[in-house]
């Protein structure tokens, strides 16, 4: 298991290309450049129409402005990569555990624990099993109760099922006709975490990627 740190776009930690520049060593620069060029129109002003001193004042100021906006603007970029990596090392402590979320599940031929939750007004509930392309494998009447149940994977013949990706949702009936469906929630072991454009993604068993905020519970490994 390990913690990985995607790169993209401003990802942090990544490798300066030749294109990329200093913005306080750009700022020096530039600043002499203004030195210069003020230098040169004192020299070449016309005596005659000189230029006023309250317009060398705006200058400055304006340049002083642009200045003070470039190195804010460095900073702020400083305080989000620590900000980043703030986040990702306290993610660190997540991986090898469970995170229970509606996201599809790894069956390897032990019993999923699931979390269903029918309507209030709920008579009936199904539960539905889909395989990892989305097809219906099994629809499976369950009490009327939001406690766990164990679905052992089993097939109508007693035959387990192929390991792979399952997913499962909760019809709810009442007087034979469907009044809601919702997502039935299980725990999945938390593999892996990246940075990916600025979200934090886990790696759960399976490949399944899963938004750090979709997570709504996490537990020790049974």
């Amino acid at each position: 298991m390990e913690i990985t740190q995607t790169n993209q776009n401003f990802g942090i930690g990544s490798t300066p290309s030749p294109q990329e520049t200093n913005p306080s060593a750009t700022i020096s620069s530039d600043f002499e450049t203004f030195l210069l060029m003020l230098t040169a129109q004192l020299e070449h002003q016309d005596p005659m129409n000189p230029v006023e001193n309250s317009d060398y004042a705006v200058q400055l100021a304006t340049f002083s402005q642009v200045e003070q906006q470039v190195l804010t603007n460095e900073l702020l970029g400083d305080l989000a990569q620590q900000l980043n990596l703030s986040g990702m090392a306290q993610l660190a402590g997540w991986v090898g555990m469970e995170a229970r979320s509606s996201a599809p599940v790894l069956f390897d031929g032990a019993a999923v624990t699931l979390f269903p939750e029918p309507a209030t007004s709920a008579e009936e509930a199904v539960l539905v099993v889909r395989d990892a392309g989305g097809n219906v494998v099994e629809r499976l009447p369950i009490a009327v109760s939001d406690e766990p149940l164990s679905w052992a994977g089993v097939d109508q013949f007693g035959q387990q099922r192929d390991a792979g990706l399952y997913s499962f949702t909760l019809e709810s009936y009442a007087r034979d006709e469907l009044i809601a469906t919702s997502d039935v929630e299980a725990y999945a072991q938390i593999t892996e975490a990246q940075n990916q454009a600025g979200e934090t993604i886990l790696i759960l068993q399976g490949g399944v990627e899963l938004p750090a905020n979709a997570v709504t519970a996490l537990r020790d490994p049974a």
